[in-house]
């Protein structure tokens, strides 16, 4: 089986991350915390919980396509042959 990285974010999500952490911690903990706990904090969650929030959205995904593929063939469907399916022209 293969062994997946650890769930990460890009850089500026990153940043925006580690300050928003800082300010929960600030105004619900009423505590100040620095970037580098708060980057420690977020590894931590993206450690711990990356994997199940990825697994969900994954499993998501997968019922969405599920959902869709089952209806392809009514939401697809051409009639074969049409041209003689046609009524003639009354004249």
């Amino acid at each position: 089986m293969r062994t997946k990285p650890p769930v990460t974010i890009a850089d500026r999500a990153r940043a925006q991350a580690i300050a928003s952490i800082r300010r929960y911690v600030a105004e619900n903990l009423d505590e100040e915390i620095g970037d580098l706990k708060a980057a420690l904090f977020l590894d931590y969650f993206l450690a711990e919980l990356g994997p199940s929030i990825y697994n969900q959205a994954i499993a998501d995904a997968r019922a969405f396509f599920e959902e869709s593929a089952a209806d392809l063939g009514g939401v697809c469907y051409q009639t074969e042959f049409p041209y003689f399916a046609k009524p003639k022209p009354s004249g």
